[in-house]
């Protein structure tokens, strides 16, 4: 195997930046979770009776084709769905609603456009901290526009800025008002190949530079980004009343090289394993 090159990031190697960490104790519980909802048809179950438990410090991908419930299942985290049944634990307390616990990061950036880069964290900050004073606030959004190299750029409004430096922007917020928990809903699904191979390497040093502490629960659906993320990858059944298929688990050793697992037999081991689960043709041949 290649040798494996090493990421400069505060004095900290790509060894330690990727590194998984898992604290004692449990971040997230999901115990036989139901959510319905009411249409002109009927009643529309979207995901059933699900129970799922993520560490401290764990970074897990929820992979599965459209409409199988994932974005359902992640809005009972955050509090934005409320379970038809079941009940949602983040961080020992019962989810009941949304908490600056759990940070979300969207697909399509929900920035403000009016405001500037900088105006977008702060007003995250200001809303979600109220012990700090205005001048603490002011250097955290600097600390993580930093982290983020977007200092430069913070007097710009999204419309000037490029998809990946959107993406940066709602990341940094997420980061800014430091939660436990955060949500990452399909963040990179509309950056160009190079640009999420970028930003997958961006994540993992903000989530390095935070002492690794943090929770990270990601919807997707690119094999090849759930594996090189994740400590395990969630693949859901098709909807309605989806329910959880496999739960795989990645023991790659960190750091992982992007160039290099792609030949690790470990890597392509798993790679095949969730192709099966989740793709039923792989030809024409197989189109009848």
């Amino acid at each position: 195997m290649a040798a494996e090159s090493t990421v400069e990031v505060s004095n900290v190697t790509s060894e330690n930046l990727l590194k998984p960490v898992y604290n004692a104790g449990k971040s997230i519980e999901i115990e036989n979770v139901t959510v319905s909802f009411k249409t002109p048809k009927g009643i529309y179950t979207a995901v059933k009776d699900i129970s799922l438990s993520v560490k401290k410090g764990e970074i897990i991908c929820l992979i599965g084709h459209s409409g199988c419930g994932k974005s359902t299942l992640m809005g009972t985290i955050s509090g934005m769905v409320k379970p038809s049944s079941g009940v949602v634990r983040a961080n020992g307390n019962e989810v009941e609603k949304p908490g600056p616990d759990r940070g979300i990061v969207f697909q399509n950036y929900s920035l403000l456009p009016w405001l500037t880069v900088y105006q977008n964290i702060y007003e995250a900050v200001d809303s979600a901290i109220k012990h700090k004073t205005a001048a603490q606030k002011k250097e955290l959004v600097i600390n993580n526009l930093k982290m983020v190299k977007l200092y430069d750029h913070k007097d710009k409004l999204p419309g000037q800025l490029s998809g990946g430096m959107k993406q940066r922007v709602a990341i940094a917020r997420a980061f800014a008002i430091n939660p436990s928990i955060l949500l990452l809903d399909e963040p990179f699904g509309a950056l160009d190949a190079l640009t999420k191979s970028s930003m997958h390497v961006e994540l993992l040093k903000l989530w390095n530079l935070d002492n690794r502490e943090k929770t990270i629960v990601m919807v997707t659906h690119d094999i090849e980004e759930a594996i090189f993320l994740s400590d395990r990858v969630v693949v859901m059944n098709n909807g309605p009343e989806a329910t959880i298929k496999e739960i795989v688990d990645v023991p790659l050793p960190r750091p992982r090289n992007k160039k290099d697992i792609v030949h690790d037999e470990v890597y392509m081991t798993i790679h095949d394993k969730l192709m099966n689960l989740l793709i039923d043709k792989f030809s024409i041949d197989d189109i009848l």
